[in-house]
Formats: C-alpha cells, sequence, structure tokens
C-alpha cells in the first residue's frame, strides 16, 4: 500500500463561487503512480468545501450557490460580531471539507458528468490549500 500527498494552491477571484480543480487532481494522481485505491481531496480552511457535482454546464455552480445563500444568509449571525463571516463558516461545515473518490485502474471514479469542485464562501483568497492524498496500489 502507497500514500501520496500533494497540496494544490488555488487563488480565488469571488466571494462565494465554486471552482473546478478535477484536472489538478488528476495531474496529482498521475503524478503519484498509484493504479487502484482512493483519493482524498480536502480543503484547509473554515470557510471552503469541496463538492463533487456536475460538469456539463455552470448553471449548477451558480444554482448551488443560489441554494446556500437563500439557506444561510449573510448577516445576523453571533459569530459575524468576530469577523462579518459567519454564513461562510456555515456553508462550509453543511458541504464538507472533503471527498473521496475511488481510483480505479489510474483514473479517477467520477461519472461523465461529475467533476470535482473547490466551494469558496469567504473569498476572494490568495492562496486557498487543497490537500489531495492517494492511497492505494500501484
Amino acid at each position: 500500500m502507497h500514500c501520496v500527498h500533494k497540496v494544490l494552491e488555488l487563488e480565488t477571484t469571488a466571494r462565494e463561487a465554486l471552482y473546478d480543480i478535477t484536472e489538478p487532481v488528476r495531474k496529482a494522481l498521475k503524478k503519484s503512480g498509484i493504479k487502484n485505491g482512493l483519493v482524498s481531496i480536502y480543503a484547509q480552511g473554515a470557510t471552503a468545501a469541496i463538492m463533487i457535482q456536475e460538469n456539463w454546464d455552470e448553471s449548477v455552480q451558480r444554482d448551488v450557490i443560489t441554494l446556500l445563500r437563500r439557506l444561510i444568509p449573510r448577516g445576523g449571525w453571533e459569530h459575524d460580531r468576530q469577523d462579518g463571516n459567519a454564513d461562510a463558516h456555515l456553508k462550509a461545515g453543511l458541504v464538507g471539507p472533503g471527498e473521496t473518490v475511488p481510483l480505479v485502474d489510474g483514473k479517477l471514479g467520477l461519472s461523465t458528468w461529475q467533476n470535482i469542485f473547490f466551494c469558496e464562501f469567504d473569498g476572494p483568497r490568495k492562496n486557498r490549500r487543497i490537500v489531495v492524498t492517494v492511497i492505494g496500489t500501484v
């Protein structure tokens, strides 16, 4: 069993947005040399998350942001008295910091319409970090 870690860095340009990170994850996977196992994708930061979602067009990603804005609007939260981003913490907690994807014959076990997205809820940020861990056999 082998284990390889790779840290991806991302600059975000909006307060709330989904960024497709599938290709950088694939590159990290290919570099690992691992063929079968699991790939863990983890967002470092309490106001960011990872989501697997449809990649066909950007309307689904925009709908995700719209839904989360309606469920968890800005303002009025206790934590806002500290730094004004309570909604970002709540959204990140709801979506979750990571996803695990099967690795089969050197390929991500995603369906045709699935991609991996970094979810920014408190941007823009110069440097967001995503830890990709590949565990398996060569």
